[in-house]
């Protein structure tokens, strides 16, 4: 463990049981430095830390990381999967319709209310999945003048 007792990205890949090899722990540190990032943005990123990889592994790499809750794939709609490092916390998202900037944002009121539906239907719910659409500030900024 390092000084401030936080796991390695490896130590937290053996922690939920996945073998440490060099490409995943490139890539969980990628998702982790970026922004909502899409696969191919994923793939440049790992290759840039550790060389090839082909796009593939990276699928595969992020399907298995996606499972073992080290990474949330969001996937809105109209657009192609994003992957992001904040796990565990049920946020949700804001997207711009014009160009599908992606941006975090807590449960609007209290410790997730958002889990309490209207109607369950005997669902043990979990999660919740929000989306909020409209413009960011440089979209908006941009068709208004």
């Amino acid at each position: 463990m390092t000084a401030s007792n936080a796991p390695t990205t490896a130590e937290e890949l053996r922690g939920v049981g996945l073998r440490v090899t060099a490409a995943r722990v490139a890539l969980l540190e990628t998702v982790r430095d970026g922004d909502h990032l899409g696969v191919e943005a994923i793939a440049s990123g790992v290759r840039e830390r550790v060389g090839h990889i082909s796009l593939q592994a990276v699928y595969d790499a992020l399907h298995a990381l996606t499972a073992a809750g080290l990474v949330r794939r969001i996937d809105p709609p109209g657009s192609s999967a994003r992957y992001e490092g904040r796990v565990g916390d049920n946020h949700h998202h804001l997207v711009c319709r014009s160009c599908g900037a992606v941006a975090d944002v807590d449960c609007a009121v209290g410790h997730a209310p958002c889990l309490t539906a209207s109607d369950d239907h005997g669902f043990a719910i979990d999660e919740a999945e929000v989306i909020y659409w409209g413009l960011c500030p440089a979209c908006s900024t941009g068709s208004s003048s």
